[in-house]
């Protein structure tokens, strides 16, 4: 059935906006034998995930935005009129990012448009928020909508930011350990052969090796950096391109241990996304498709868009999610149950919470494991550099002997 933004006074004189199914002539005369007074009638085409392709060109600070919507709701449960909420948090904001969209928005609501597609042609906000204020205009309770939504971020943040924090000491583990591999290399490496050099002795096999492979960097470190630097920004465009982004995303998937952690991850994230959108009361399809727009992913984006038009030709969702043959079982498993039970939206945040709490678990074991594995290492690269440079000073010294 169409879908029509209508504008209309209320017998008071106060204008509204409201997202009507029906024909044209059917709403008019409803809406007229109501009491309303009718300005307008247009149709609406669906905008769920219209700011997928324009948001990678612009980002917004979620964390501030998150803060926007608290207050945001808060306005509007006090009995604020939206488009004074907007007016009053559009001048107080700080965010160089945020605070012209949002003015933006106060400009196209103002203008008559519907809240929704005011934060949609903005190109900047997630589909998944968007959605949730199209829901919340939908059904008359825009607070509720945007309190599940602020939840819902809330977790997001959470979880990001406790792999953020899990990753730094190891990544900063692993800088240490490569600059300290080419100092010895390029630096260290050199003088010694220089020393064995004036005095020409015969050298050990290993230190020759050694040697060798030091004055080699060494005549070569700015081309093999200058080559590195160029070869990480020609895989950085290759890996923007959608060919490229499958490829890694394939790569990242078939990667041991790291795989299996990164496949799990998105599955939470998707199962949080798409048990918010349905408690929302957004359609399933509707749903599925703002949900794999959320995804970071180019190859799970279009596993999930067959998975969708599967379940448009009347499949049930786990039946479509596990002919893709890349979700685990047990999340197909457990939708399969949410769905033959009506508990779909509550199964889904079962899933996002099993599998949120399985990434975290596996990301502290495998660090844990990358730590020592790191620093034995380094050990040995240390110790083979220091005895195959000093081996031939030992000899030396029997030799005086």
């Amino acid at each position: 059935m169409a879908e029509y933004v209508l504008k209309y006074a209320d017998p008071r004189g106060e204008i509204h906006h409201q997202v009507a199914e029906g024909s044209e002539k059917e709403l008019r005369e409803r809406f007229t034998q109501q009491g309303f007074l009718i300005y307008s009638i247009k149709p609406r085409h669906e905008i769920a995930g219209v700011t997928v392709g324009s948001g990678r060109k612009k980002k917004i600070n979620l964390e501030k935005f998150l803060i926007f919507n608290q207050q945001f709701v808060t306005l509007v449960r006090a009995g604020l009129p939206i488009l004074k909420a907007l007016d009053l948090l559009s001048e107080r904001l700080t965010d160089p990012k945020l605070a012209p969209h949002i003015k933006a928005v106060r400009e196209e609501v103002r203008n008559g448009s519907l809240l929704s597609d005011a934060f949609a042609r903005q190109g900047v906000f997630p589909p998944i928020y968007v959605t949730s204020v199209l829901a919340g205009e939908k059904s008359g309770a825009l607070g509720e909508v945007l309190d599940r939504y602020i939840a819902y971020q809330k977790l997001a943040l959470a979880v990001r930011k406790k792999l953020i924090l899990s990753l730094v000491y190891p990544c900063l583990l692993i800088v240490l350990v490569i600059c300290l591999m080419v100092f010895l290399v390029t630096f260290v490496v050199p003088k010694f052969a220089d020393l064995y050099r004036s005095m020409s002795a015969k050298l050990p096999a290993a230190t020759e090796f050694l040697i060798a492979v030091g004055t080699t960097a060494r005549s070569y470190i700015l081309v093999g950096f200058v080559g590195l630097i160029a070869a990480a920004i020609a895989f950085r465009f290759w890996s923007k391109t959608d060919a490229g982004e499958e490829t890694v995303d394939r790569w990242r998937l078939h990667t041991p241990v790291v795989g299996e952690i990164w496949i799990k991850y998105q599955v939470a994230q998707f199962s949080r996304v798409l048990g918010t959108l349905l408690v929302g009361g957004i359609p399933l399809l509707q749903a599925l498709e703002t949900a794999s727009s959320s995804l970071g992913t180019r190859l799970l984006k279009t596993t999930l868009a067959q998975a969708g038009q599967m379940v448009k030709e009347g499949q049930a969702l786990s039946g479509a999610l596990a002919k893709t043959k890349i979700f685990p079982g047990l999340s197909i498993d457990m939708i399969e149950v949410g769905e033959s039970t009506g508990a779909l939206p509550q199964m889904l945040a079962s899933v996002a919470e099993f599998y949120e709490d399985d990434v975290n678990t596996r990301m502290t074991a495998a660090l844990s494991l990358i730590e020592p594995a790191i620093m034995i290492f380094m050990g040995a690269f240390v110790s083979f550099v220091l005895v195959a440079l000093y081996l031939p000073i030992f000899s030396l010294a029997d030799t005086l002997r």
